[in-house]
């Protein structure tokens, strides 16, 4: 009879499958619950969602450009999308927070949106494009890039891109600092898709170098020492003229 093999169970393994299934989960939970947001608070500006993990519950921050409507009266909407959330998505003990987007052109969110809802009123593409485009670099952006895909003037889909300013594409400060978002319409052509690009005002690049003047009691210094050696210098020339003139007589 052949004797059966051991088994080799690697446990490091396992924990690392189960902490990969875990991190997946959580993030198809944020993003499950960014697009029933998106769709619930459209009318108020959503402009993203934070999830944070506390000892008492969830703590949802909501950004939106009226907070009124998200807050609605008495609390109403509040209450209700606490319910919501905790139903159906899984949220333990959620604590929403709503917080006003001071610059809604330099919100992803906000601004993919505004062109989706401009294509639905019948505006050309390219026309809510640059002008999405305008007001994203008047407000301070370094940077920014609209895509917009779908049967843009054809029964064939394409997509256009629209950019100004300097975009970085890849790094780990793009994935920190750079903001994107996706917003979807659905037209008589079919479906569409924006997505939004900004760089903000405050990035700062790894290879930006920046040159300090110095100040100017630092350039006056320099100045000075020059003239020293210069009056010495001149001092001895005048002694050894003399001394030359008392030799001579």
């Amino acid at each position: 009879m052949s004797k059966a093999l051991p088994v080799r169970v690697c446990t490091g393994a396992i924990r690392d499958m189960s902490a990969v299934k875990h991190i997946l989960a959580e993030n198809k939970r944020r993003a499950s619950v960014d697009e029933f947001l998106s769709r619930e608070l459209s009318r108020a500006g959503y402009g993203g969602v934070d999830l944070a993990k506390t000892p008492l519950g969830t703590r949802v921050t909501i950004y939106a450009v009226r907070p009124g409507i998200v807050i609605g009266r008495g609390g109403e909407n509040i209450k209700r999308l606490a319910r919501t959330l905790e139903e159906r998505f899984g949220l333990f003990n959620p604590q929403i927070a709503v917080a006003e987007v001071p610059v809604p052109e330099l919100n992803p969110y906000i601004m993919a949106s505004k062109v989706a809802s401009a294509l639905e009123r019948g505006v050309h593409f390219r026309r809510a494009c640059y002008w999405a485009l305008n007001s994203i670099m008047n407000a301070g952006a370094l940077g920014c890039e609209i895509i917009i895909s779908g049967k843009l003037t054809t029964e064939r889909a394409r997509y256009e891109k629209f950019k100004a300013g300097y975009l970085p594409k890849v790094g780990d400060p793009v994935l920190k600092h750079v903001r994107r978002a996706v917003a979807y319409t659905l037209l008589k052509p079919g479906l569409f898709g924006i997505q939004v690009t900004i760089v903000p005002p405050d990035y700062t690049s790894p290879d930006y170098v920046k040159i300090v003047e110095p100040p100017p009691e630092l350039e006056a210094k320099p100045a000075e020492e020059a003239e020293k050696p210069s009056e010495e210098k001149a001092e001895g020339g005048e002694a050894g003229e003399k001394v030359k003139a008392d030799a001579g007589a």
